[in-house]
C-alpha cells in the first residue's frame, strides 16, 4: 500500500510540476533548500544517502531513519550571509511499538531591517523569520526502506506571511553486504495554507532527488552522486525581473545543463570517530562564480570528530569570492544518561 502511494504520489507531482520551466522567481519557501546540518554543508547541499548515523539527515531523506538514533539530540548552527543564521534542533527517539520518530525544528533568522516609504523617509525596522516543523517516520521491509516527513513551513516577512502544509517521501536500498546506499526522495510537495497576499500565487520548492552513495571494501572513501531537480526540464535560475538567466548570457548547452542538475560528495574515513568532506555543486558553481573567474564557488568541506557519547561537526561551503557559510553541530547520544546519573 505503502509502495503504491508512493508512485502515486510521484507521478501526479511530477506530471503538475512539468510546466514550470525554470527555477527562481516564483517559489517560496526556498530556505527549506539551505542545508541546515553540517553533513549536507559539507557535502555540498544536497544528499540523500549518506547519513545512517546522523539523524539531521531525515530532513534530507527520511527513509534514513532508523533504530541507531534512539534518544539522540542535534544541535546545529548555520551562520550565512549578511548576519543571516539558521538554527535547528533535532531529536530522534524510539515510541514503544510504533519505531523511530524523528523531530526537527529549522529556524531561520534574517534579523532587522530598516524599512522606508517611497520618499525615502525611515519608517522604522521590521523583523524577517522563517521556520519549519518536522516530524518524520520510517519503515524498513529488509534491504529496503521507505519514510515520510510531514512538515509545517512559515514564512514571516514584515506584515506578510505565508504558511504550508508540506509531504516528503523517501526511499532506500541499502546493500546487505556491502556499503552502498541507493535512494530516492520527493521533497516539499503540499499546499499553501495562507499565501503573502490574496493575489499572490507562490509556488512550493518541489524537488525530486535521486542518489548513491558507496564505499570501496578496501579504500577509506565514501562517493556520493545525487542529482536534484529532476521534476524540472530547466536547472537553471531564472530571474522575471530582468528575463535573464541568473550568471549567463545565454542558454547552457546539454552537458552543462546535465551536470548542474548533480552534487558530487565524498567522505575520507580515517576511523569511526573521525571524518573529512570535500564536495562540488556545479550549479553553485555557475551561478555564483565571477563573471571572468570561476573561483572557489561551489566547493565545499568539513569534518566529524567524536569522543565517546559527543560528536562535533564542521563545514565551510564556498558560495562567492566574497566569503561563504560556516556550519557547527553538535550531536549528543542521551541514551542511559539520565539513569547513569541516578545511579552514581
Amino acid at each position: 500500500m505503502m509502495r503504491k502511494a508512493f508512485f502515486l504520489c510521484f507521478l501526479g507531482f511530477g506530471l503538475f510540476t512539468k510546466a514550470f520551466a525554470q527555477l527562481g522567481g516564483e517559489r517560496a519557501f526556498e530556505f527549506l533548500n539551505i542545508p541546515n546540518n553540517a553533513r549536507l554543508a559539507g557535502l555540498g547541499g544536497v544528499n540523500i544517502t549518506s547519513g545512517w548515523n546522523d539523524p539531521t539527515q531525515f530532513t534530507a531523506n527520511p527513509a534514513l531513519i532508523n533504530t541507531n538514533w534512539n534518544k539522540q539530540v542535534v544541535i546545529s548552527r548555520l551562520g550565512y550571509f549578511a548576519d543571516i543564521s539558521n538554527t535547528a534542533v533535532t531529536y530522534a527517539t524510539e515510541i514503544g511499538d510504533y519505531g523511530t520518530w524523528a523531530f526537527n525544528l529549522s529556524y531561520f533568522n534574517y534579523g532587522d531591517i530598516e524599512s522606508y516609504d517611497e520618499n525615502g523617509f525611515l519608517n522604522g525596522e521590521f523583523s524577517v523569520k522563517e521556520y519549519a516543523f518536522t516530524l518524520g517516520h520510517s519503515r524498513q521491509f529488509g534491504a529496503f526502506s521507505a519514510g515520510a516527513n510531514l512538515k509545517l513551513g512559515v514564512s514571516d516577512l514584515a506584515s506578510f506571511s505565508a504558511t504550508a502544509l508540506m509531504l516528503d517521501l523517501g526511499g532506500t536500498f541499502k546493500h546487505p553486504e556491502k556499503d552502498l546506499t541507493v535512494g530516492m526522495a520527493i521533497k516539499n510537495m503540499g499546499v499553501l495554507l495562507a499565501d503573502y497576499t490574496e493575489d499572490n500565487n507562490s509556488q512550493l520548492p518541489l524537488d525530486v532527488q535521486l542518489g548513491f552513495s558507496y564505499k570501496p571494501e578496501f579504500m577509506p572513501l565514501r562517493f556520493s552522486v545525487t542529482a536534484r531537480n529532476l521534476n524540472r526540464t530547466n536547472a537553471t535560475y531564472y530571474d522575471p525581473s530582468s528575463n535573464n538567466i541568473i550568471g549567463e548570457e545565454s542558454e547552457p548547452g546539454f552537458g552543462d545543463e546535465l551536470f548542474r542538475r548533480i552534487v558530487i560528495g565524498t567522505e575520507l574515513m580515517f576511523s569511526p570517530n573521525f571524518q573529512v568532506r570535500l564536495a562540488y555543486n556545479h550549479l553553485r558553481h555557475q551561478e555564483l562564480r565571477e563573471q571572468n573567474a570561476g573561483g572557489a564557488a561551489g566547493f565545499s568541506f568539513g569534518f566529524m570528530l567524536k569522543v565517546k557519547r559527543f560528536e562535533f561537526a564542521y563545514s565551510r561551503a564556498l558560495y562567492h569570492t566574497a566569503g561563504g557559510s560556516n556550519t557547527l553541530q553538535l550531536n549528543i547520544s542521551t541514551e542511559g544518561l539520565i539513569k547513569r546519573k541516578s545511579n552514581d
